[in-house]
C-alpha cells in the first residue's frame, strides 16, 4: 500500500504566511508489519500547523505490545525527511522487538523555513496528534494496546525538545528518554512562553542528556555552540533534585548523531527491562537504586570520572550522572573517552535463505548491542562476496543500512538480497550467509 501524500496550500500561523512545500512525497510503502497514519495541516490555535505522518512497525508475530520506541527527527527539511525511514532501522527494531514493544517514526512535514517550535514544543499541537496517531495506529495494527502502553523516546535536536518536553507533560507514561543535542527550555519559548511544570513524576523518568563536545563545549562559537548552555541548564536544574539525569558527551561529534546509537540503545534496553510493568495497565517500575551507579560530570577533559553506587557518591548531584546499572556506567566510561563501546557478544544469524537460480535472498535481525555492518556470502565453503562493498556513514560505524545526519537508514533501503554472476551454470551449489556486526563479530553461519 503505497500513501497518497497531498501537496499542502498556503498556511497562516502566528501571524506569519509561509509557503508549505511537499517534500515528502518519497515515503516507503507500508504492509504489514508496518502501518501509517498521515493528517493535514490545522491553521487552528493550538494544533499542529505542519502535516504529519507516522510510521508504526510492530514485531511479527507478536500479540501483546508492552511500550513503543519512538525515534524522533530534528528541526529543518532535511531532518523531517529523513524520519521517512526510522521505522526501517534494523536496529532500532532489534531494541523494540527484545522488550514486545513497536517502533514508531513520526514525520512532521516541515517546510526548511517554516518556524520548528510549532512542532518541537509538543504543546503546539505535536502530543495531541501524536496520540491521536497512536489511537488510529492501534485501530490499523488490530493491537488496541499501542494507545495506552509506556514510551520510550528517543529524539534528536528539535526532536530532543519535543522528547524532553513529553517527559514533562506525561512522566507517567514515559519509560526513559534519550536527548540528542536538544533539550526544552523549562521557562519556555517565545512561541509558547508559558514555563514547564515540573512534577514530582518528572524525576523519576530516567533521562540522557547526549551531545557532541563540538556543540559548545570545546567549540563555544558557530552554529551548535548554544546546545551545551542549554542542555546545561535543562540537567542541572533537574539533577540537583534528583533527578535521574546523566550528561554523555560525545568527544567526536558536533550536531551529528556520529556514534550514539551503540550507548543509547544499551541504556534505553536497560531502562525498559527495568521500568516495563509485567501487565499492560499496571504503573510502570521504579529504577532500581541499590543498582544505579553515579560518576562525576565529564566532559571531554582531565581523567573520567569513576562510577560508584549512588549510595557511595560524595560529590554536588548537579554535577553528577545518574546511570542505570553497573553494565551501563562501564559503557559510559567508555563512550564518553572515544565512543568505543565494547562487546563481545556475535550477531544473530541470518535466517530464511533463498536461492532462485542464481539470486539469493534472506533475513536477518541486527546485533542489539553492535547493530549490523554488513554480510559474508559464501559458496561451497569459500567466500565470493562481502555486501555492501563499502558503506556509506560518513558521521560513525559503517553500518548494512547506511545512516543518514539523524540516524536513520538512507534511501533506497539496502536489500538482503545477493546476485551470484561467476556460479557455475548446471552446476548445484551451497550457500551461506554470515552477519557482521559493527565491531567486527560474526555469527555462526547457518546454510
Amino acid at each position: 500500500m503505497r500513501q497518497l501524500i497531498v501537496c499542502c496550500a498556503l498556511l497562516a500561523l502566528s501571524g506569519t504566511a509561509f509557503a508549505q512545500q511537499a517534500p515528502y512525497d518519497t515515503a516507503l510503502p507500508v504492509e504489514s508489519p508496518y502501518y501509517r497514519v498521515r493528517y493535514e495541516a490545522s491553521a487552528e490555535k493550538g494544533e499542529l500547523a505542519f502535516p504529519a505522518n507516522y510510521t508504526v512497525w510492530v514485531p511479527p508475530g507478536l500479540k501483546t505490545l508492552r511500550g513503543v520506541v519512538v525515534h524522533q527527527h530534528g528541526c529543518g527539511e532535511g531532518s523531517c525527511k529523513s524520519g521517512q525511514t526510522g521505522a526501517f532501522d534494523l536496529h532500532w527494531q532489534a531494541l523494540a522487538k527484545k522488550h514486545g514493544c513497536a517502533l514508531l517514526s513520526p514525520v512532521y512535514e516541515q517546510s526548511e523555513k517554516a518556524n520548528c517550535q510549532l512542532w518541537c514544543d509538543a504543546r503546539n499541537g505535536s502530543d495531541v496528534t501524536f496520540q491521536k496517531a497512536l489511537a488510529d495506529l492501534a485501530e490499523k495494527s488490530g493491537h488496541p494496546e499501542l494507545a495506552t502502553v509506556p514510551w520510550a523516546l528517543w529524539g534528536h535536536s528539535g526532536g530532543g525538545h519535543w522528547a524532553g518536553g513529553m517527559v514533562i507533560l506525561h512522566p507517567d507514561r514515559v519509560a526513559a528518554a534519550w536527548l540528542r543535542s536538544g533539550v526544552p527550555p523549562l521557562m519556555g519559548t517565545p512561541t509558547n512562553p508559558a514555563a514547564y511544570q515540573v512534577a514530582d513524576a518528572v524525576y523519576q523518568v530516567p533521562v540522557m542528556c547526549n551531545l557532541g563536545t563540538q556543540e559548545g563545549v570545546t567549540v563555544k562559537d558557530g552554529r551548535f555552540s548554544g546546545v551545551w548552555p542549554g542542555v546545561e541548564k535543562f540537567y542541572k536544574a533537574l539533577r540537583a533534585k534528583g533527578g535521574l539525569l546523566a550528561v554523555t558527551a560525545d568527544p567526536l561529534s558536533a550536531h551529528e548523531c556520529g556514534n550514539q546509537r551503540y550507548m543509547a540503545i544499551p541504556w534505553l534496553d536497560a531502562c525498559l527491562s527495568a521500568r516495563l510493568p509485567a501487565k499492560n495497565g499496571e504503573p510502570q517500575k521504579t529504577m532500581p537504586p541499590n543498582e544505579a551507579r553515579v560518576a562525576p560530570l565529564y566532559l571531554g577533559t582531565g581523567e573520567i570520572g569513576v562510577p560508584v553506587p549512588a549510595d557511595q557518591f560524595k560529590g554536588e548531584l548537579e554535577n553528577s550522572v545518574w546511570l542505570p546499572n553497573e553494565a551501563l556506567a562501564n559503557a559510559y566510561v567508555q563512550y564518553v573517552k572515544d565512543t568505543a563501546v565494547t562487546d563481545t557478544t556475535v550477531p544473530p544469524a541470518p535466517t530464511n535463505l533463498q536461492v532462485n537460480g542464481n539470486k539469493l535472498t534472506w533475513e536477518a535481525d541486527a546485533d542489539l548491542e553492535s547493530g549490523l555492518a554488513g554480510f559474508i556470502i559464501e559458496r561451497d565453503g569459500q567466500q565470493i562476496a562481502k555486501l555492501p562493498e563499502q558503506s556509506k556513514n560518513p558521521f560513525g560505524r559503517p553500518v548494512f543500512q547506511n545512516l543518514q545526519y539523524s540516524d536513520t537508514p538512507s534511501q533506497p533501503l539496502v536489500l538482503m538480497q545477493f546476485t551470484d554472476t561467476t556460479a557455475e551454470a548446471g552446476k548445484t551449489h551451497q550457500y551461506r550467509v554470515i552477519a557482521i556486526n559493527t565491531v567486527g563479530l560474526k555469527s555462526a553461519p547457518k546454510p
